[in-house]
C-alpha cells in the first residue's frame, strides 16, 4: 500500500525535465544558465598586431559595443529577452536561453589605438590591434659645459 506522502511526491514531469535537462546540458550543447557571463575570446600574436576573435552567436551588429578608455577596451554585448514579449507571454514551457548585458575589458598597453579595427561576421567580432611602433634606443654622447 502507498502512503499518501509518495503521492504529494509524484511529479509526473520530473521524468521528461530530467531526460530533456539532461539531453541540452551537455559539452556539446552547453549548459543552462549565464553561459555568456565570459563570452569566449582568443588573442593572437599576428607580428605587427593582435587578433582578438570573440564568440557572440546570436547577437546582432547593433547590439555590440567597442569602448575605448583611456588604457582599456571593453566589449559589451546585450541580448534582449523574446518572453518579455506581451505576444509570447504565456506560450514558454521552458526558457534556458540567456539574455542580459555581458562585458569582458582587456588592456590595451602597446597597442596603437587608433588603428584598431573591427568586423563581425557569423557571429564572431574579430579586433585587429595594432602594435605600437618599437622605439629604437638611441645613443648619443652629451657634450660638458
Amino acid at each position: 500500500m502507498l502512503g499518501r506522502n509518495y503521492l504529494s511526491l509524484y511529479d509526473p514531469f520530473r521524468e521528461m525535465d530530467n531526460f530533456f535537462g539532461g539531453f541540452w546540458n551537455t559539452p556539446f550543447f552547453g549548459s543552462t544558465g549565464n553561459d555568456l557571463a565570459g563570452f569566449g575570446t582568443d588573442i593572437t600574436d599576428e607580428g605587427d598586431s593582435y587578433k582578438l576573435t570573440a564568440d557572440l552567436p546570436g547577437f546582432s551588429k547593433e547590439d555590440i559595443k567597442i569602448d575605448i578608455d583611456d588604457n582599456t577596451l571593453t566589449l559589451t554585448a546585450e541580448r534582449h529577452s523574446e518572453h518579455e514579449d506581451e505576444k509570447l507571454k504565456g506560450k514558454y514551457i521552458r526558457c534556458e536561453r540567456s539574455y542580459g548585458c555581458y562585458t569582458r575589458s582587456f588592456s590595451l598597453n602597446g597597442i596603437n589605438q587608433d588603428k584598431i579595427e573591427a568586423a563581425y561576421d557569423n557571429g564572431v567580432l574579430t579586433l585587429t590591434l595594432p602594435k605600437e611602433e618599437e622605439k629604437t634606443p638611441t645613443n648619443r654622447r652629451l657634450e660638458i659645459k
